[in-house]
């Protein structure tokens, strides 16, 4: 019987502590993998503040178990030791050393990094001296190597989303760093991310941007993220008029929710209209599905808590969910609204919504506006702008037919197991390349 090859994967938190965007797709890629007949998955995920309080059982070594799983570990870093300008790890010596030891007793063929925040760029570098037959792969899941501004390319005066990262336009963003700050983490990026045999771009918005900044367009490949998500689209059919939106995602400022906030605010204030005739918000009902609003800064709490108040009348706060969770709660929406201020990559919540049925309403940029086609599988608005949204989602309640039509047109979700497929054709060819040459 042929040995399974063993690859490890690599991200910056594990779904158990955070389930986000990345956490969720590496677990359901690991998983997936399991079931591989060529293939053995390890999982290795960073874990500590401030997302998880768990601490090291041996304090000898940053490395425990995940649970029950024998092939899956965390790895301890202290929030305080990370360098989030160079993406790197102030205790280089400590966190290299241990890495360098599982790297050796485990001898994956393969390393795939989904993440390395909290971590440090230099485990991509050690992974190549350890272990230098093992090709390296990346998935590129935002823009922290080009931007700063938490890999949002988000101008920080304006709130404009950026286009061109360079030392005098991201000194422009943060004035107490200096060009040539900016111009040495530029350098010592792209040194460490020239390790990478591949990386993985999971929409084309996302790669050219990553052209435009340097990676040779040979070193990316378009694939977009498989997912598990078997549901039954057509038995979620509405049978109301089409008046209810939800939201699904992190309640932070680059989401947008805000936006969405203003718009049924605006709503609303147009039902109360003596002028309005036959009521612009008539059956309006917006579902908030989300947390994470205490990590953000106090001024958006405020902001936030003050639009709930103004919204409460038609606006349901769900607060957090799980994925087991979505058939459920997609079943009492009729559309999903994505109102993001950032160019996002690949949304999951897309996926999503468009596995569960629900046309979705998107700001008009970035991965956003790749993966819903505008009157096709759902709307687009101007970005960050309340009045396009309130008008768009204005258009969606007045005709039950344009939601039926959207529904007709939604793609489908690139399943899980042509995703594996696809992969195990990558890293196989990427195994036996570098063993040729």
């Amino acid at each position: 019987m042929r040995t399974k090859r063993r690859v490890l994967y690599i991200t910056h938190s594990h779904v158990s502590s955070t389930p986000g965007g990345v956490e969720v797709y590496a677990g359901e890629l690991y998983e997936a993998m399991r079931a591989s007949a060529d293939f053995e998955p390890l999982l290795l995920a960073r874990t500590g503040a401030p997302h998880d309080d768990r601490l090291p059982i041996h304090h000898d070594t940053p490395i425990m178990a995940a649970g029950g799983d024998p092939n899956q570990y965390l790895f301890f870093t202290e929030l305080g030791d990370y360098d989030a300008l160079m993406l790197t790890n102030r205790r280089k010596d400590h966190c290299i050393r241990h890495f360098r030891r599982f790297l050796q007793a485990y001898k994956p063929d393969l390393i795939h990094f989904h993440h390395t925040l909290f971590l440090g760029l230099e485990f991509v570098t050690e992974a190549r001296y350890t272990l230098p037959h093992a090709p390296i792969v990346f998935t590129l899941h935002e823009y922290l190597p080009i931007c700063h501004n938490h890999g949002q390319m988000i101008r920080t005066r304006t709130g404009e989303p950026c286009l061109e990262a360079s030392p005098r336009r991201c000194h422009e963003c943060f004035p107490d760093v200096s060009h040539q700050s900016f111009l040495l983490r530029q350098r010592l990026v792209a040194a460490h991310l020239a390790n990478v045999d591949q990386f993985i771009a999971p929409s084309r918005f996302l790669l050219e941007r990553f052209v435009q900044w340097g990676i040779p367009r040979q070193k990316l490949v378009f694939e977009e993220h498989g997912r598990t998500l078997a549901t039954d689209r057509d038995a979620l059919h509405p049978h109301r008029p089409a008046t209810t939106f939800g939201f699904f995602g992190r309640l932070t400022p680059f989401k947008g929710v805000t936006v969405l906030l203003e718009a049924v605010r605006l709503l609303i204030a147009e039902r109360a209209s003596p002028a309005a005739s036959g009521g612009a918000a008539d059956g309006l009902h917006v579902r908030i599905h989300g947390s994470g609003l205490e990590s953000t800064e106090p001024q958006y709490q405020h902001q936030v808590r003050s639009l709930l108040d103004d919204t409460q009348v038609v606006v349901t706060l769900e607060g957090a969910y799980v994925s087991e969770q979505l058939p459920r709660l997609m079943s009492q929406v009729d559309w999903v609204v994505m109102p993001s201020i950032w160019w996002e990559n690949a949304p999951l919540v897309i996926q999503e919504a468009f596995a569960h049925g629900r046309p979705v309403i998107c700001s008009d940029i970035g991965g956003m506006a790749e993966k819903v086609s505008h009157r096709v599988s759902g709307l687009h608005f101007r970005v960050n702008d309340p009045v396009s949204l309130a008008a768009t989602m204005r258009e969606a309640m007045a005709s039950r037919e344009l939601w039926q039509r959207l529904h007709d047109k939604i793609p489908p979700v690139h399943s899980m197991t042509e995703h594996v497929r696809s992969l195990g054709g990558l890293y196989n060819r990427l195994i036996e390349d570098r063993s040729a040459a």
